[in-house]
């Protein structure tokens, strides 16, 4: 299940609530998420587009060899070009895995008021080149599986839904 939005959307709060969920209930599930990933496997990459779609493509890789192992696995990742979230979903379908993608959808104002690390406050003051939404862009997804909004709900009642939903 890949989750995508902005900075600040709520995709890791979300897929950590909906990892409980799935980790209460026995299934063997593995969340991967940005902040995570950028301190190990993605150590090595920036924030230019090149390094974006390297870390993604990686990303997708682990993602499809832990479904692959038979572990629900919960990607939280900006993931801002269509390109890449399109490599990672073929990653899973040529080795005949589901791949959910799940657009949380929050507007770009609520984003900037959920900014904690002040990332959005730095983009705005031109500390911080190429960040996404700001002055690097972010590719909506055009056939997502699933959309969320901020009105659906807390990040526990919508991951419940998703559960629901996708009949994980």
């Amino acid at each position: 299940m890949w989750f995508t939005g902005l900075c600040g959307a709520g995709k890791t709060t979300i897929a950590a609530q909906l990892h409980d969920r799935l980790a209460h209930a026995g299934r063997a599930v593995y969340l991967l998420d940005g902040d995570g990933l950028r301190t190990g496997l993605n150590s090595d990459l920036g924030f230019s587009d090149a390094d974006r779609h390297e870390s993604v493509r990686r990303a997708g890789e682990v993602a499809a060899l832990f479904a692959d192992a038979g572990l629900v696995v919960l990607v939280a990742l900006i993931s801002p070009f269509e390109a890449g979230r399109r490599r990672a979903r073929l990653a899973h379908e040529d080795i005949g895995v589901a791949f959910h993608e799940v657009f949380v959808d929050t507007p770009l104002p609520v984003c900037e008021t959920r900014d904690p690390k002040g990332l959005y406050r730095a983009a705005r003051r031109g500390e911080l080149r190429a960040f996404t939404g700001i002055s690097s862009p972010y590719e909506r997804p055009r056939t997502p599986d699933l959309t969320v909004v901020p009105s659906d709900g807390t990040p526990a009642r919508i991951a419940e839904a998703i559960h629901s939903k996708l009949a994980l």
